[in-house]
């Protein structure tokens, strides 16, 4: 514990921060009823021109300060119901924002949690003093329902493990979601929007109750621009299966399923480059052990060679990657957690080596980081879970979740890390 470095800094759950998402009538079960959605818009079709604008002026002065362009919110999603019901003719613009009132919603995404962080690089690095290094941290976050979506939030790290995270914002903005000609889905940040007010919702089936865990790694190839890739887990609310997120801008991100043997488990990490000219993972096939996984195809695993087991007895139970592999001159750092008696959560780490991932140099005996007592308490108690950390200056910069609840921040000197392995 004497290697961690706490900081003071905290995020947590805030229920005021809201998105507009569909508001999805149900329909009656009886086959001969009248669809509720028709009715709707057959009611506010009914009304005059008077009562129209009033009880749009109503709906606006409630919800036009708390979104941005909530008039083209209500106007999109009015299109989508017009196409589902094939409805005639032009309306009045006043009628068309009204009707998509009617279908919207405000969710709170991260009302119960914000927890289980990852980080990499800013892609942006201009403007910053010496030492100083800009990053981008994703999040998931939870909200009713116990549905999980992704947000960001950026900061600045320094050279003495210093950190300060960018002002937050009270709005909030949902990526567009569309699917290409070839079938890929995407999700486009608004052009408006800044990083930390975009969330990504789930928008497939295989993703209904969330995008979970998201494990972001700056990729990089010999003479290529970088790409950023995130593993992430989707619940359908019955099954879990492995995606991947891809981007190359962090305005348009692809989400693409994952096949083989190894995608059936949570906890896939890719490294940030080819190992002898294959992709590089770690996963957990067996929900006990860790595996070095190795493909030619991104998007297809198959079984891995086992790499880890559980040892000591903070991690009996199981035990589990927290993000992507760092490399480092020594090897591959890869943090784990370990889940012990009273399914307790700790963090620790292994050193494998850097020409040969598959063998071992040393891991943690005892916890790097355990829940603290003043802080065991949250969603899911006795838990501390990152999804990726990054190293800066000779310091391991690791923010972490806290009982599933809120992210905490620490920083660890490398080489006494290092040095404290088996």
């Amino acid at each position: 514990m004497s290697l961690v470095k706490p900081h003071p800094l905290r995020i947590r759950p805030n229920p005021a921060r809201v998105v507009i998402r569909d508001f999805q009538v149900a329909e009656p079960r009886s086959p001969n009823a009248k669809s509720r959605v028709r009715r709707i818009v057959e009611q506010v079709q009914s009304m005059d021109n008077r009562t129209v604008q009033a009880e749009l002026s109503l709906v606006l002065a409630d919800f036009e300060n708390r979104h941005r362009e909530v008039r083209l919110v209500f106007e999109q999603r009015y299109e989508s119901i017009a196409r589902e019901l094939d409805l005639p003719g032009p309306l009045r613009e006043a009628e068309r924002a009204l009707i998509g009132a009617y279908f919207c919603n405000e969710y709170s995404f991260e009302s119960a949690a914000v927890l289980n962080p990852s980080v990499i690089p800013h892609p942006d690095q201009c403007g910053l003093n010496e030492g100083e290094l800009r990053f981008l941290m994703s999040l998931r976050t939870v909200g009713e329902g116990h549905i999980s979506s992704i947000t960001f939030r950026e900061g600045i790290l320094t050279a003495e493990g210093d950190i300060s995270l960018s002002e937050g914002s009270h709005f909030a903005v949902t990526a567009h979601p569309e699917t290409t000609p070839d079938g890929t889905v995407c999700l486009t940040r608004h052009p408006t929007s800044a990083m930390h007010e975009t969330v990504l919702f789930p928008v497939t089936a295989a993703q209904r109750n969330g995008l979970e865990d998201l494990r972001l790694v700056r990729f990089e190839e010999d003479g290529e621009p970088p790409v950023y890739y995130g593993t992430y887990t989707a619940f359908s609310g019955t099954a879990i299966a492995s995606e991947l997120l891809v981007t190359r801008d962090f305005q348009r991100f692809e989400m693409h399923p994952i096949s083989g043997p190894a995608a059936g488990g949570k906890g896939m990490a890719l490294f940030p480059r080819r190992i002898d000219g294959a992709y590089a993972m770690i996963g957990r096939q067996d929900h006990e052990n860790l595996y070095l996984l190795r493909s030619d195809n991104l998007l297809h695993w198959e079984d891995g060679t086992h790499l880890a087991g559980p040892v000591y007895p903070w991690e009996l139970v199981q035990i589990g990657n927290c993000g992507a592999a760092i490399e480092t001159e020594q090897g591959w750092l890869v943090l784990t957690h370990g889940v012990g008696a009273m399914r307790k959560y700790a963090l620790g780490a292994m050193l494998l080596d850097k020409s040969d991932p598959a063998r071992v140099l040393g891991r943690s005996r005892v916890p790097l980081l355990s829940p603290p007592d003043a802080e065991r308490e949250g969603y899911v108690p006795n838990v501390v879970y990152s999804c990726g950390a990054l190293v800066h200056s000779g310091l391991l910069f690791l923010p972490y979740g806290v009982a599933d609840s809120t992210v905490a921040f620490a920083t660890v000197n490398l080489d006494e890390l290092l040095d404290s392995f088996d």
